[in-house]
């Protein structure tokens, strides 16, 4: 991926940049990384790494800063690259992702998203809200954030989602965040955008299927509620799990509390699992993911 025009570090000038890779797991592999990173002015300033006994993967996230020309780091990733069957991906560190965000009609993941965009330095750059509704416009206008409306029907589905290719493909957008959006993603288009599409449910999948999943969960006196936020596969609710947070409840709890504790996990999870993303500390192993916090 090249990076983009308002994210080019300054000739000359040193530039973070953050490394996160994987390969098949052989000693060696941290100082051939230190040492390529040293031989072009490099200093680490963050490193972490795992080792998978289970799938015998390595996996390696590096910050460093360097006056090196971004066509020279490449160049000798690749080499290494080669070497080790490895693969990397470079990006300047604290760049803003550019990021579609989807929903329907709850707005409270919306919400979250685009103020802590503004307000707390989440490193996205949301391009666009997409919905298959209009009823969350005004919340996109409020931010000033474009609003493309695309219906979804059984007929015509195959075409929004052609339409939401579209739009990711005009707004050179590298995530799309299903933020409640209630709507199932073909296999077709999951496979397109793998390892790039971030959705958010609630945790009582599968325990609590289909309409008013809260009211359920309260009829059987749950204890604790949650949510969970992963990468969209064709398995419907089953891609890696980025990231999980719960609350403890208790008898007095009335649905709608439930509804509102619930609300404000799911805004956590996913907005921890979006920064995680955003900041390269997320890598696929398998079906599941190594997270360097």
């Amino acid at each position: 991926m090249t990076t983009p025009d308002d994210a080019l570090p300054t000739p000359g000038a040193p530039t973070h940049w953050v490394l996160s890779l994987s390969c098949p797991d052989r000693p060696g592999i941290v100082a051939a990384v230190a040492g390529m990173l040293a031989d072009h002015g490099g200093n680490i300033t963050e490193s972490q790494q795992f080792g998978d006994p289970l799938s015998g993967l390595f996996f390696m996230r590096v910050q460093v800063e360097a006056a090196a020309a971004e066509e020279d780091l490449r160049r000798a990733l690749s080499s290494l690259a080669d070497r080790f069957a490895m693969t990397w991906r470079l990006d300047v560190a604290g760049r803003r992702m550019r990021t579609v965000v989807m929903v329907s009609t709850a707005a409270h993941c919306l919400h979250d998203l685009l103020f802590r965009q503004q307000s707390e330095g989440l490193p996205v750059d949301i391009v666009a809200v997409v919905s298959n509704h209009t009823a969350l416009a005004d919340v996109a206008a409020f931010y000033g954030i474009p609003f493309h409306h695309v219906p979804v029907t059984k007929d015509a589905k195959p075409q929004a989602e052609a339409r939401l290719l579209e739009l990711v493909d005009e707004l050179d957008a590298e995530l799309v965040v299903l933020a409640r959006y209630m709507q199932i993603l073909s296999d077709d288009l999951c496979r397109t955008l793998a390892g790039r599409v971030i959705n958010i449910h609630h945790s009582f999948l599968p325990s609590f299927k289909g309409a008013r999943p809260y009211a359920q969960a309260h009829d059987r006196g749950v204890k604790l509620i949650g949510a969970t936020a992963h990468y969209v596969t064709g398995d419907l609710d089953e891609g890696p799990i980025i990231e999980q947070d719960v609350e403890r409840v208790d008898h007095t709890k009335r649905v709608e509390d439930l509804v509102a504790l619930g609300q404000d996990v799911e805004r956590r999870a996913l907005a921890r699992a979006v920064r995680w993303h955003a900041e390269h500390r997320v890598l696929l192993d398998g079906h599941r993911t190594i997270v360097f916090r």
